[in-house]
């Protein structure tokens, strides 16, 4: 008898966690029909595209009216709510480029088997944050977390300076006299210039040894939902190790990891 009543509470506690499951599944079916739309949704509409009868959508609609993640726009129509801008707003103020880069900077780094870099800037330098990298790669890393390096020596920094306007470039070179550290080191303002607008055209930065001799480096930039560049991602390699067919991995997941803060290219045209 005691079994027996086991076996029945155990069938009961499955078929409700089927059914929380179930109600779950058409819930978020709902908020991403929701999405679709620009504007308020007709409860017909909404039970054709998800595919559920019109009294169980405006059931379940109802309950996400209570709570606020969705908005009654008019009489049976429907629209995404305020509270899911509030939980985003969270989420956004939570998350960190680094926590967001991370496992993206080890599948590049998996892949192309060279170091791969995560910088910031701060003032008049970048400033390298997190490291994916083996012994395997063949290269000393010289700059450990933490470390920084002149904008205009470094692909990262380059980045940063292509999105200045010409005048803050000038000031950027009378601040610093764009001291170099090596034969390769763009020192002459004219020159810097015509490499910035090199950086724009192509969308990604290099370093030619201008930093360190026989190291040379891609970077291409990391955006947040604003549009802003707040990081450079980079490959770092020998010199005679650096592959140009490894600018495309680069940008894909420069911008895989834009996408996880929020950002979205802008629309062709």
């Amino acid at each position: 008898m005691q079994r027996t009543n086991r076996n029945m509470k155990t069938e009961q506690s499955s078929t409700e966690s089927q059914i929380s499951i179930q109600v779950i599944e058409r819930m978020i079916s709902l908020l991403d029909a929701l999405a679709q739309y620009p504007d308020p949704v007709s409860l017909k509409e909404l039970s054709a595209t998800t595919g559920l009868h019109p009294s169980t959508a405006h059931r379940i609609l109802n309950d996400l009216v209570v709570k606020r993640f969705v908005d009654r726009a008019e009489a049976g129509s429907y629209r995404l709510g305020m509270r899911l801008l509030e939980l985003g707003n969270i989420v956004k103020s939570r998350l960190d480029v680094r926590e967001a880069a991370l496992e993206f900077m080890r599948e590049l780094h998996r892949k192309t088997h060279q170091t791969v870099n995560l910088s910031v800037r701060q003032g008049d330098e970048i400033v390298y944050i997190d490291r994916s990298f083996s012994e395997r790669s063949g290269m000393q890393v010289v700059r450990a977390i933490g470390g920084r390096a002149p904008l205009h020596l470094t692909s990262t920094g380059k980045l940063f300076l292509s999105a200045d306007d010409p005048k803050q470039v000038r000031a950027y070179a009378t601040r610093t006299g764009l001291a170099g550290h090596n034969k390769n080191s763009i020192t002459d303002l004219v020159k810097l210039e015509r490499e910035l607008s090199l950086v724009r055209a192509r969308g990604y930065a290099r370093d030619n040894e201008e930093l360190e001799l026989g190291v040379r480096c891609i970077a291409a930039g990391i955006h947040d939902d604003s549009g802003k560049l707040v990081a450079g991602l980079s490959i770092s390699a020998p010199a005679d190790r650096l592959q140009d067919e490894w600018v495309e991995d680069l940008v894909s997941t420069a911008g895989r990891i834009s996408s996880v803060l929020g950002y979205s290219l802008p629309a062709a045209g």
